[in-house]
């Protein structure tokens, strides 16, 4: 069973939840850019939540499937169609061989997930499938995919073949869905002019109290340099040090805010590098992570301060609503 690329689109690639463990060697950890959308397409279709997947952004690709297969989209509504006919996101979705799905301008969003039962098959590279296309490595032959390219998936694990057995007797001319959803894990995509909550960095004490005033009281702009690696900023007022100096590079994260010298901030994502040696005036909370990952240039938002504390609760309760999805959807095919 095998997935074709038609067109690839904008950009595809195939993500995972990324290469732990080798950041100390300079390795970046990579994997998808909104982790919450990916980890619940795979498990609406059965999978572990760090199965390899298809990252789209913004628009273009079109899929030929090769077999029988379940698949689920999460993340960005691109208008996804099957030969024509709309596709249901956030659920499973039981698609027949031989079928063209096709992936439309963002009616809102900016990445979607396609997680296929049992999970694409391509090589692990230091425990990971994730695709970094800088370095080269990862994915399909450690590049975006191209028309032409063949995804082989692998064996579906006993869950989803019974949520396919339960969609067979159902399927129609393209395919057959559930009505159960799991859309409550779409306000990353759906959001306008969003709140991204962050903490204080590590030199936020250096700048000038008005920049600090300003990072969390002005609305910012996503700029047109924006990739896997960071999202540039513009805003009203730019921020600055209270004095000039000289920093050490440090090891940086994911959501970590940085201030170059034109006074207009960074926000680094998925695929940055290790370290960095820009002050670093915010932290933003892994749960507002993915709505990074959904904003395209020209969307607007804001800063809102928080604690380490209110962070690592939030965190938490992310985590529980997770596992949470995973039960509920065992429950619901077990049961039936």
């Amino acid at each position: 069973m095998s997935l074709s690329i038609l067109r690839p689109g904008l950009l595809t690639t195939v993500q995972d939840l990324g290469r732990h463990g080798y950041q100390k060697y300079g390795v970046l950890t990579g994997g998808a850019m909104d982790t919450g959308a990916a980890r619940a397409a795979n498990l609406l279709v059965g999978n572990e939540e760090q199965e390899a997947l298809l990252e789209l952004t913004l628009s273009g690709a079109e899929l030929l499937t090769d077999g029988e297969m379940l698949l689920a989209i999460c993340g960005a509504d691109m208008t996804v169609t099957a030969n024509g006919e709309r596709l249901p996101l956030w659920r499973p979705v039981l698609v027949r061989s031989g079928v063209v799905i096709k992936f439309g301008a963002c009616l809102s969003g900016c990445r979607s997930y396609l997680a296929v039962a049992g999970g694409l098959d391509v090589p692990v590279i230091m425990g990971s499938r994730s695709t970094y296309v800088r370095g080269g490595i990862g994915g399909y032959e450690g590049r975006a995919l191209k028309s032409g390219d063949v995804l082989n998936v692998k064996p579906a694990g006993l869950l989803s073949e019974r949520m396919k057995s339960q969609l067979s007797g159902e399927i129609a001319e393209s395919f057959a869905a559930p009505l159960w959803h799991a859309s409550h894990f779409a306000i990353a995509a759906s959001l306008a002019d969003p709140i991204i909550r962050a903490m204080p960095g590590t030199h936020y004490g250096r700048f000038t109290e008005d920049s600090q005033k300003a990072l969390f009281g002005q609305t910012y702009q996503i700029a047109a340099q924006f990739d896997r690696m960071g999202y540039r900023l513009e805003g009203t007022q730019k921020l600055a040090l209270a004095s000039p100096q000289e920093l050490l590079s440090e090891a940086v994260a994911n959501g970590t805010v940085q201030l170059p010298a034109d006074g207009n901030p960074i926000v680094l994502l998925a695929d940055r590098q290790t370290t960095g040696g820009y002050p670093r005036i915010a932290q933003v909370a892994s749960v507002d992570i993915p709505v990074f990952a959904q904003l395209k240039p020209g969307d607007r938002f804001r800063f809102e301060v928080i604690t380490q504390q209110d962070a690592e609760r939030l965190y938490l309760y992310s985590e529980r609503d997770m596992r949470m999805l995973k039960a509920a959807i065992s429950l619901k095919v077990n049961a039936s």
